[in-house]
């Protein structure tokens, strides 16, 4: 099942958690120096052992922009692999969530992505399908530094751990600059829905590990869960604290939000997002209780522009066509015998 429709621990505030090991292969310069043959000869010898294992192979140089961009909206590629111009591929294993990026700003980018705080179920993913890689390559590696990485900052272990969390409270009440401040005293940093570069939509943000060297993985996964922990109790106890006249005025945002994902004849991706961080504070706070955090989870996927232009018969023409198919979409999801 996809992880986006399902829940997994601290829904309130934790949508998923991604580990994600970038490596290289010994004997193939890194990607930025790759010429096409190069890069397609690792996509060749990669992809036997994953297929063996389950894995399906999507080659990218073949997907039009669109549904490139459908797998960013999913979370399994990055932006950068979805418009790479040289020979790059996807090796994804959808049962498990597991998918590995070849030829991305490394050779390998090995993630596993699940529902809610889960870092060290989704790191044993990653590590498996990196262990049957590491049976069949030699990897980039330095007994003095540790994995061998195109960019300095992932030198060491090469893992980025992050986790995905909703901030609606912290976020409104503007909290957010501080927190950032605090997380990268102790080697954290806050990225937007979409990671580094992309805006901080829906309340959603990414708390990630900035450092890599020096740093054994399991010490990277304990600090980012404490973090995790300790925001969130922050994240609640703000949401607490909003009483009398400020939850009453909360509370008609929400149904108001609510009436109109259920309603309206056209929304844009924009509106949507910004429903969708209403409704879901209000499922939260016990305000909407006939909308579910799996239902959501498959809207914030489902509603994006690329996946919803792909599950449609044929292409809505326009800007306008396009938020009245997100509007249909929307309510069938919410409403499926409706």
């Amino acid at each position: 099942m996809a992880w986006y429709n399902t829940i997994g621990r601290n829904p309130d505030t934790v949508i998923s958690s991604r580990v994600r090991l970038a490596r290289n292969i010994n004997g193939y310069p890194f990607a930025s120096k790759l010429d096409a043959n190069g890069a397609n000869e690792i996509i060749e010898k990669v992809s036997a052992p994953l297929e063996n294992a389950g894995f399906r192979k999507i080659n990218f140089s073949d997907l039009s922009p669109i549904m490139a961009t459908s797998y960013v909206e999913r979370h399994y590629v990055s932006p950068e692999f979805a418009t790479k111009e040289t020979p790059h591929a996807l090796l994804l294993q959808e049962q498990t969530n597991i998918a590995v990026m070849v030829c991305e700003e490394d050779h390998l980018r090995i993630q596993s992505i699940l529902p809610g705080l889960a870092l060290e179920e989704a790191y044993k993913n990653a590590t498996l399908a990196e262990k049957r890689l590491d049976e069949e390559f030699s990897f980039a590696y330095s007994e003095q530094l540790g994995y061998l990485t195109h960019c300095p900052t992932n030198i060491g272990t090469g893992m980025r751990a992050s986790v995905m969390m909703f901030l609606p409270a912290l976020s409104r009440g503007g909290y957010l600059n501080s927190l950032a401040n605090q997380l990268s005293k102790i080697g954290l940093t806050v990225r937007g829905l979409f990671g580094e570069g992309s805006g901080s939509a829906g309340c959603m943000y990414q708390i990630s590990n900035q450092i890599t060297l020096g740093i054994s993985e399991e010490e990277t996964l304990k600090k980012l869960t404490e973090a995790i922990n300790q925001i969130t109790e922050s994240e609640l106890k703000a949401r607490k604290s909003i009483q009398g006249d400020a939850l009453d005025r909360l509370t008609d945002t929400i149904l108001r939000s609510k009436g109109i994902l259920k309603n309206a004849y056209m929304i844009s991706s924009s509106e949507f997002i910004k429903l969708f961080a209403d409704v879901r504070l209000g499922i939260s706070l016990g305000i909407v209780n006939d909308i579910s955090y799996e239902q959501l989870g498959t809207l914030l996927v489902e509603a994006m522009p690329a996946t919803l232009i792909l599950s449609s018969e044929s292409t809505p023409k326009g800007e306008s066509a396009r938020d009245k198919l997100r509007a249909t979409k929307i309510q069938s999801i919410l409403d499926p015998k409706g």
